[in-house]
């Protein structure tokens, strides 16, 4: 039977590894898998923090079923976010326990009738509203989309824990341990942030508003519904969530191509040399058709400087392309330098399309000179390739330097 691990002397991580979905949300790529965290209070009345994706439910339930007290029965679930991924077990665990409450505020519990047909048995909680459970009392905050209507957090005032559902967590399975003082953060942090990209960014103007909420407590564990439980400095995931949310950036190109035979591609790689000869270390390099979306979003919500080339396809934008530049204008990216080329053959269109990007994208500075190359790039084509990639890294820099 697996075992529940201790989180504190009541608290317990009853959650799961999930190393077999291959795509988070039919999504985004999970190589390294993902955790869905959900945690026990053991007191005078048993709670439970959030449920499992449904198929994931035997682990839970056999960890739940290893640190129940005998005779003792579930109280209350607390329902913190609604995704399936957190409340898809919620329909069994009342069969199993139908005297337990389910705790929500209101849309949760709108949306719980909607997804599970369950209307009967609900505690509706506000802003402020603390639950009782004897020696543990949590206290509600609402943080409505991040990044669902109905988000919100529980902290527990006597051990000062934050169940932080969605907020402050990221991709990768567990690998073995659970808390951020047994594991290499460096690998959790660059799932972090791209988790944060491309599910919470858009939202980053209510992120600030939780970060505000969050800086108020008296916090010593953060535990949130993905990734490591964070304990031994729970406030260095705040700071990068503040510093992600308010759209500051490394100093560093994140440069992408679409190219269908190579020529659009010599011309992104000419612009990168060019920069990293001018003094940028950090140049990242994307082919559109290959690098999943999801670390796509990541790099460029991580850096300064964006340069995007495509090549013209059936007189349109070439589609992978097309699809980068419409998750971004999604995103709302602000204080960003944006450096644009393009190739065509017979129909020109690529370049038109990222110029409208450019002025319709959101808060992007457009770097000159803008590029385009019929056929193959000439000497010349790639003397202003070498022209743009030095203005990039001089504009990097000046954004640094304000």
């Amino acid at each position: 039977m697996q075992q529940a691990i201790k989180v504190t002397d009541s608290i317990y991580w009853i959650g799961g590894n999930d190393r077999e979905t291959d795509l988070f949300e039919g999504l985004w790529e999970l190589p390294r898998g993902v955790a869905y965290n959900a945690y026990f209070i053991n007191d005078e009345k048993c709670a439970i923090i959030d449920t499992i994706k449904a198929d994931k439910l035997s682990a839970y339930m056999e960890r739940l079923v290893s640190i129940m007290p005998e005779g003792r029965t579930i109280d209350y679930l607390v329902v913190n976010h609604m995704e399936p991924d957190h409340s898809g077990s919620i329909s069994i665990l009342r069969k199993l326990y139908p005297e337990m409450k389910i705790v929500g505020n209101k849309k949760t519990i709108e949306m719980i009738g909607a997804f599970y047909g369950i209307t009967e048995g609900m505690i509706e909680v506000k802003e402020g509203d603390v639950l009782d459970l004897g020696r543990h009392k949590l206290t509600f905050a609402m943080i409505p989309m991040v990044h669902w209507p109905e988000s919100m957090v529980a902290y527990e005032t006597s051990e000062k824990v934050l169940f932080s559902t969605d907020a402050f967590g990221g991709f990768c399975a567990l690998e073995g341990g659970i808390f951020d003082d047994e594991l290499d953060m460096a690998l959790y942090e660059d799932e972090t942030l791209r988790y944060f990209a491309n599910i919470v960014g858009r939202y980053s103007g209510p992120a600030q508003k939780a970060i505000a909420k969050v800086r108020a407590l008296d916090l010593k564990i953060i535990c949130p519904a993905h990734g490591p439980i964070l304990r031994s400095n729970p406030q260095h995931i705040v700071d990068l969530y503040d510093k992600w949310s308010s759209h500051k950036t490394d100093e560093g190109i994140v440069v992408v191509y679409g190219s269908m035979y190579g020529n659009t591609k010599f011309m992104t790689d000419t612009i990168a040399r060019a920069a990293c000869e001018a003094g940028v270390k950090d140049v990242i390099v994307h082919d559109a058709s290959r690098s999943n979306l999801s670390y796509i979003v990541r790099d460029i919500w991580k850096y300064r400087g964006l340069v995007l080339g495509s090549c013209t396809y059936n007189t349109e934008l070439y589609p992978p392309m097309a699809t980068l530049c419409r998750a971004l204008k999604n995103k709302m990216m602000k204080n960003r330098v944006l450096g644009i080329c393009g190739s065509y053959s017979w129909s020109k269109g690529a370049l038109a399309e990222l110029q409208v990007f450019a002025e319709q994208g959101g808060d992007w500075k457009l770097v000159e000179p803008t590029i385009e190359v019929k056929s193959s790039p000439t000497e010349t084509d790639l003397e202003l390739c070498r022209e743009l990639g030095r203005n990039m890294a001089e504009a990097v820099k000046a954004a640094e330097a304000k």
